[in-house]
């Protein structure tokens, strides 16, 4: 069992990699450690510091440059999805350790369907209503609801999530409009949307959607102006990111009623700790990033996992390479 190649997977939240493809010929060739809980700092090194194969469930655990040079054994790092937003990928490639991926799975379709079941579930305020069943209060503060059909839905970002939102949107009869860093009007007249500037989606909008990608150019983008002029009964949402937002604005701005409502599936800190103060700040739906997070999805993660397994202890072409 000694010279078997150690193999450490992080981020495996859910328990979920083993329900899925066969793993029998991987455990008899290496030597496989799966963590299920975050790790971080010291606890993070001693897991990996042995490893020869690491692999990261999403982008759940930060990998920087200072830890792949305390990594002298390894020979091989992958990731499942198509893009890890905290690997310092530049630091792997500068010593030559290959770098797999895995096929990403539908998770663009269900973060479509997440992002939908926030944006209703917080403008029908479904969890209050739910209390006031369970709390047998129903006849004394029965809520009047607004709706969403003939509303304005702004989407930032007409990517494939934002444009599978919008579609979506377009079913609910409200009206789209878009707005991202390299929009055009014929970009989104393709989605039946009209391309307007980030103040007048911001102003307008009764949904505020985030779908863009997270970079320097958009960290915060969404910082206190940007909150002050939204409408006191808009929804802002966010499947992306968490660096799109300034959370500590969307605090005060939540607490100042503008915008009314925020729904949100991404932090900076996940899982949430335990007295962040977003656990209690009002008119906030929060969900535990389960964007991408579903059956599908993690069975084309988990046989991505042993197929690369596979071929690297076959010493054949791993079948997913990273292209940087």
């Amino acid at each position: 069992m000694a010279n078997l190649p150690n193999v450490v997977i992080l981020g495996d939240y859910e328990r979920a990699l083993r329900r899925f493809s066969s793993w029998t010929k991987v455990d008899q060739l290496c030597q496989i450690a799966i963590h299920h809980e975050p790790l971080f700092g010291e606890a993070l090194y001693e897991a990996v510091k042995d490893a020869d194969v690491i692999v990261l469930v999403r982008d759940r655990t930060p990998i920087n440059e200072a830890l792949i040079a305390r990594l002298p054994k390894l020979k091989l790092f992958m990731f499942t999805g198509k893009r890890n937003g905290t690997l310092d990928a530049s630091a792997l490639i500068s010593r030559n350790i290959p770098i797999a991926c895995t096929p990403g799975g539908p998770s663009k379709e269900t973060t479509t369907e997440l992002t939908w079941a926030l944006i209703l579930g917080a403008s029908k305020q479904l969890l209050t209503q739910h209390h006031l069943v369970r709390s047998g209060s129903w006849r004394d503060d029965l809520s009047v609801l607004p709706m969403l059909s003939g509303e304005r839905l702004g989407i930032i970002g007409l990517g494939s999530i934002g444009s599978s939102v919008a579609r979506v949107g377009k079913a609910f009869g409200m009206e789209l409009v878009a707005w991202s860093p390299n929009m055009t009007a014929e970009r989104a007249a393709a989605q039946d949307a009209k391309s307007v500037s980030l103040e007048e989606l911001l102003k307008t909008s009764k949904v505020v959607s985030l779908h863009l990608v997270a970079g320097p150019n958009t960290k915060e983008l969404i910082g206190a102006e940007a909150l002050a002029i939204m409408r006191p009964d808009a929804v802002l949402v966010n499947t992306s990111r968490s660096a799109l937002i300034d959370t500590r604005a969307l605090q005060d701005a939540l607490a100042a009623g503008r915008p009314g409502q925020a729904a949100i599936d991404v932090f900076d800190t996940e899982p949430l700790p335990s007295n962040d103060v977003l656990r209690n700040t009002p008119n906030l739906l929060t969900t535990p990033h389960l964007g991408f997070v579903a059956e599908p999805v993690f069975a084309m993660f988990s046989k991505g996992i042993v197929d690369t397994l596979e071929a690297w202890i076959d010493q054949k072409p791993i079948p997913h390479p990273f292209e940087p």
